[in-house]
């Protein structure tokens, strides 16, 4: 471990070092990380899911064992078939990541049925859930009697929080727990694309805009839950039969696992996930009887979850019986005696995982941002207790909410809200560079590619495979690869292929600054004045996911956007997993039992500065923030607006190919 030891904290038996567990469930992946004070990870299990694409690639192989065949042989050959996480980045098992077994029959967790369909089984995610966790109470166990045998403090789970995949609908029986059917619907599945568009065309533009005014959503997509919870209430009878007879319990993943995770079997959900359903109030923050009549959901015949905060006690964790038949012995006794412990392991944190990665960036104050790179990415501006209405493409949803940091300056106890942006791809137009075209072997290679020359060299790349999301949403868009010459090499491709997804971010950080500072006249990322930049509230751009980790993407993102707004790298890898940790560390009412961060202050300072005031001089073996690394513009004001240029240009030019070739 680098840094220094963390404070210890007196146990009822004994001294012990707090860690907080963060659950995160994405959309490819579950995980189970237990951080220390100074945000590091001291354990970590990660289960890779597999899918109905490699469960049929399993059957046609005739093989006993497909992970088998992804892993290094025994000879050390390299020629099995590599498989690859969400960010493109080549993945294979280790002791710490599993690859979702397929041997036995078993069934994928997800799945796509139908193009454009895309669902998840909810067993097998608890189930994942719960053999993440137990691995990791298996390392601690062991990593324990090491440090006992050496005369240091036991490792101890303080608390527990979640992150999680937002939108994806699941439903289940009120009296038995049980799924209703064996999937839900993850959020990236269109298949209530004429729910959506039926209710758009019934709906006159002033009551589309009331609508956004309540829940800060354009209603009018497949992205959220309400046309997902209508889909099922209208083409599965099992679901309506539930709804009429009172029996039926919807929730989104959240409260899927507090539900199963908890003693009491607690139906919650928390702000940053309801509010993505389509049924909340942003103002009231609690389910709308307007909204829910829109969707012609009877609230009487439903069970919805009660929204609640970000940072609260929910209940104690145990371990669900049904997923005994998944785990070792050892695992199950392990569970077991966690579950009884006394004094017994809350869990009270939650955050959906986009809100998490700004937690987990610590990202606190109004005017900051967070753009997490992933297959698409993400952006995330802070705009504090203020609630923004977009009038420029951006969506509106909770930040996070910790009520009991009451008590502290900047209104840190308050509801915060976020203006939101996605890009819709990032890592995957690597991925195409890496498998389509063969330009590089590994997705890390593209920074060094890009590097190798100055600029793109004219060459301008709208990454829009599927459409352009915020700001543009043209649905009709098409990827386009424009001003190429015989000069244009692989490396000027490369480069302006990672500058069309940094384009694409700083077009997003416009228009959230034009929604935060009122002026459709200003871009608030080049505005000069006298020779000088203007200083902006949005300052910096907190940066995480696979493409981050890249110095010289992250120098082009840097160069793109300016010397008004500085890209800061976060020094752990796993932002959305630590904001869930912060979470559940703030729950605790009073600042004497919050033994592992006081405040959001103290978290910073821990985990940035590794336990040292900012500004205070220390040694570089001493800090903990290895990875912390910060990037600014190093283009000239002529270059950058050459570029801008370019790319406001070869936008205007690829919107609208599918309408325009379609043949009436």
């Amino acid at each position: 471990m680098s840094g220094k030891e963390p404070v210890i904290q007196s146990g009822s038996e004994r001294e012990v070092v707090p860690l907080v567990a963060s659950i995160d469930v994405g959309t490819t992946s579950s995980r189970v990380i237990l951080f220390n004070k100074l945000g590091q990870e001291i354990s970590k299990h990660q289960i890779e899911y597999s899918t109905s694409a490699s469960q049929q690639a399993y059957s046609a192989s005739g093989e006993r064992n497909l992970d088998e065949k992804r892993r290094p042989s025994s000879n050390g050959s390299d020629n099995e078939q590599p498989i690859f996480s969400a960010e493109g980045i080549a993945i294979e098992a280790t002791e710490y990541l599993e690859i979702e077994d397929l041997e036995n029959n078993v069934e994928p967790t997800l799945r796509f049925p139908r193009p454009g369909w895309v669902e998840c089984k909810p067993v097998n995610i608890l189930e994942n859930v719960v053999q993440c966790f137990a691995a990791n109470l298996i390392s601690m166990d062991r990593v324990n009697g090491d440090r006992v045998s050496n005369g240091l403090p036991p490792y101890r789970i303080k608390c527990v929080g979640i992150a999680n995949m937002r939108e994806t609908t699941l439903v289940w029986s009120k009296k038995t727990g049980i799924p209703l059917i064996d999937y839900g619907i993850v959020w990236n599945d269109v298949r209530t694309t004429e729910i959506v568009q039926k209710k758009k065309d019934e709906t006159s533009e002033e009551y589309q805009r009331h609508l956004r005014e309540m829940t800060g959503l354009p209603l009018f997509s497949t992205y959220f839950s309400c046309s997902k919870l209508r889909w099922l209430l209208d083409n599965v009878p099992a679901v309506s039969k539930a709804y009429e007879e009172n029996d039926l319990v919807f929730g989104t993943v959240d409260t899927w696992l507090i539900f199963n995770l908890t003693h009491n079997h607690v139906l919650v959900t928390d702000v940053t996930n309801a509010c993505r359903t389509g049924f909340m109030n942003l103002s009231t923050k609690n389910y709308d009887d307007e909204l829910l009549k829109y969707w012609n959901i009877d609230k009487e015949k439903i069970h919805l979850p009660k929204i609640v905060s970000s940072s609260e006690y929910y209940g104690n964790f145990v371990v669900p019986k049904c997923t005994k038949k998944t785990l070792t012995p050892t695992a199950w006794d392990l569970l077991t005696s966690f579950s009884n412990r006394t004094p017994p392991v809350p869990i009270q944190g939650c955050l959906g995982d986009q809100s998490a990665s700004l937690v987990g960036q610590l990202a606190f104050k109004p005017g900051s941002a967070k753009c997490t790179y992933g297959t698409g990415c993400f952006l995330l501006y802070n705009t504090g207790t203020t609630k923004l209405i977009s009038n420029h493409g951006a969506l509106t949803t909770f930040a996070y909410w910790f009520p009991n940091l009451h008590n502290e300056d900047d209104d840190y106890g308050k509801p915060h809200y976020a203006l939101e942006g996605s890009v819709a791809v990032a890592g995957a137009v690597v991925q195409w560079l890496r498998d389509n075209l063969r330009l590089f072997p590994r997705a890390e290679d593209v920074g060094p590619l890009a590097s190798a020359v100055p600029d793109s060299g004219g060459v301008v790349f709208v990454p829009a495979f599927s459409g352009l999301f915020a700001p543009y949403w043209d649905p009709d868009a098409r990827a386009t690869i424009m001003g190429m010459s015989q000069y244009t090499t692989a490396s000027h491709i490369a480069r302006a292929a990672v500058e069309g997804v940094c384009y694409q971010a700083r077009a997003i950080l416009k228009a959230m600054s034009s929604d935060a500072f009122g002026s459709d006249n200003k871009d608030f990322l080049e505005e000069v004045v006298d020779e000088t930049y203007e200083k902006t509230a949005l300052s910096s751009l907190a940066v995480d996911g696979g493409m981050s980790r890249s110095d010289e993407v992250m120098q082009i993102q840097a160069d793109i956007l300016g010397p008004c707004v500085k890209v800061r790298r976060s020094p752990t890898s796993e932002c959305t997993a630590l904001g869930a940790a912060i979470a559940a560390a703030m729950a605790f009412e009073s600042e004497e039992e919050r033994i592992i961060w006081k405040n959001l202050k103290d978290v910073k300072k821990w985990v940035y500065y590794g336990g040292f005031e900012r500004g205070e001089t220390v040694s570089s073996n001493t800090t903990s923030n290895s990875n912390l690394k910060v990037f600014s513009s190093k283009s000239s004001n002529q270059d950058r607006r050459k570029g801008w240029k370019m790319w406001e240009t070869a936008i205007e030019r690829c919107k609208g190919w599918i309408s325009d070739i379609q043949i009436s």
